[in-house]
């Protein structure tokens, strides 16, 4: 069974309150998605270590239940 978008968000929701989250289904297929998520637990992170806090969010299901994420990541200007 695929993720749905509000899943997406919901789990990185949880584990970064403050962040801003926006989730797009590429394919339409509920298996592509792209993240885009801002928050300010990224200051004084590189993109790897932000993108490793987003991974680690998601509580193990990308590369199962969640086929593909192209994720941008940033912190709040």
């Amino acid at each position: 069974m695929a993720m749905t978008a509000h899943d997406i968000e919901r789990f990185i929701k949880d584990a970064l309150p403050d962040a801003i989250v926006e989730i797009s289904d590429l394919a339409g297929d509920g298996n592509h998605y792209s993240a885009n998520v801002i928050s300010a637990s990224f200051i004084g992170k590189n993109r790897v270590q932000q993108h490793q806090m987003v991974y680690a969010a998601l509580k193990g299901n990308m590369g199962g239940v969640l086929h593909a994420l192209a994720l941008q990541t940033s912190a709040p200007e």
